[in-house]
């Protein structure tokens, strides 16, 4: 062990804001962990039906699940129980946010090219994972809310031409809702998370083996790399650690989230109105909301495109997102090893089709939403929708006209930088009668950033 742990030492890593986001998933991820942990002791993963005699009065006399009694009492008899469930669920969202702020990262500045792009597959591959996570955890409460995401859930399988009885049967055991908590409990607290950890293990492997990716500067170059010394990066990482532990912990002492208590137990022929889906799959449900109703009898069998399509099409964005740096390198044809990350200016294209990416995700997003903003703001549900579809339509490619000549326009006040220099204000007359503004020289720093692409 003396060689490799001598090579560790040795190591320097690049200092960069931008290059915290994994660490956050993964410090996140330590933090769900541990409350999980906590939170599996006094849990009772069964739908079998008792009478609520707890502290919340609301719901004296009513007969709900084992798994909602037993978060009720964790909730509220716990000590400490209510912050740690709920630090587990704001963990558990931080971790989602710093996964896509980091895929967006290594987009943006083309960090995903040889040899990083196994690096970028298992970065995606945690983002997966996560919200199956996510949304099996969510389910286990079995409330009122949780129900409703199951039924939405429900119909998207049995929607499914030809064996979507059979991959409803499967998942809930049954008729639906069956007992989704037998199946769902041991693949949130064993499965999926032994994943991750095995995901997370191969990551660091990655980025052991490979040299970090960093930022062009004076003396930084595809061969070398300029940072921070091994012991210095452990000692930020254990600070940033324990800032995103006290985050964390302040989040869940002072926001309620996903107060269970307010909903009530879960019933199949009963919905909570105004209750949508998380954040980080609220683009499925957004989907759904803005597919046309069409509808053909096949084989004797009604074929339903208003889920089908949505689903699809949610499917292959997702499948794009993830094979992104194979298709870029074979239009391209670069197949160089970068060790150099990019400016997203540098790249218009790239950068344009980033944007347009995150258009149509954010309007399948926000289109999750629109019956809430209806009520809000007095607006008609139709007219939302209708928007929502014009913008899903036309969103993107203006989006990525847009960035693309921003991009452009960039590139060319840079290159008029270097050239004249950076503007002062400062207005001077010249002998002729002219007027001209002073311009200050740039720094070597700056004129090697400007001209590195």
């Amino acid at each position: 062990m003396h060689g490799p742990w001598s090579n560790l030492r040795a190591r320097v890593f690049p200092d960069h804001w931008s290059l915290l986001f994994g660490q956050i998933a993964f410090y996140s991820f330590v933090v769900v962990t541990l409350t999980g942990l906590v939170l599996m002791v006094p849990y009772e993963p069964s739908v079998q039906h008792v009478v609520y005699d707890g502290p919340y009065t609301p719901l004296h006399g009513v007969q709900m699940s084992q798994a909602l009694d037993s978060t009720m009492s964790i909730s509220f008899e716990m000590r400490g129980g209510l912050l740690i469930r709920q630090m587990h669920h704001w963990g558990a969202l931080i971790m989602v946010a710093a996964i896509l702020l980091h895929l967006l990262r290594l987009f943006f500045t083309a960090g995903f090219r040889r040899p990083r792009r196994l690096n970028w597959v298992v970065v995606f591959g945690l983002l997966i994972i996560t919200l199956g996570a996510c949304l099996t955890g969510t389910s286990l409460p079995d409330d009122m809310a949780s129900g409703t995401s199951l039924a939405v859930l429900d119909g998207v399988l049995q929607a499914t031409p030809f064996v979507g009885t059979q991959l409803s049967a499967l998942l809930f055991g049954g008729d639906f809702p069956g007992d989704v908590i037998a199946r769902f409990y041991p693949l949130h607290v064993i499965v999926l998370p032994a994943l991750l950890v095995v995901l997370f293990i191969v990551s660091g492997v990655l980025a052991l083996r490979n040299k970090p990716a960093q930022f062009a500067g004076p003396g930084r170059t595809e061969d070398n790399v300029v940072g921070s010394p091994a012991a210095v990066a452990v000692v930020k990482g254990a600070g940033l650690f324990c800032f995103v532990t006290g985050v964390v912990a302040l989040m869940a002492a002072l926001a309620t989230i996903n107060p269970v208590w307010l909903f009530g137990p879960a019933d199949p022929a009963n919905t909570s109105a105004g209750v949508g889906p998380a954040w980080y799959l609220a683009f499925l449900d957004g989907a759904l909301r803005l597919a046309p109703g069409w509808e053909v009898v096949w084989w004797g069998r009604t074929i339903s495109f208003a889920i089908l399509l949505p689903v699809a099409i949610c499917t292959l964005f997702l499948a794009l997102v993830g094979i992104y740096p194979f298709i870029e390198e074979r239009v391209t044809r670069d197949r160089r090893e970068h060790n150099l990350l990019e400016r997203p200016r540098s790249n218009p294209i790239r950068t344009g089709i980033g944007v347009a990416g995150v258009v149509f995700y954010g309007v399948l997003w926000a289109a999750a939403g629109a019956d809430t903003m209806a009520v809000q703001f007095h607006l008609s549900v139709n007219a939302l929708i209708h928007l929502f579809q014009a913008l899903l339509i036309l969103g993107p490619p203006v989006a990525f006209s847009i960035t693309r000549r921003l991009c452009l326009s960039l590139q060319l006040r840079d290159a008029e930088i270097l050239e004249h220099g950076i503007e002062t204000g400062q207005i001077t007359r010249t002998p002729d009668g002219g007027y001209v503004e002073k311009h200050r020289p740039i720094t070597v720093y700056r004129r090697f950033h400007l001209t590195r692409r």
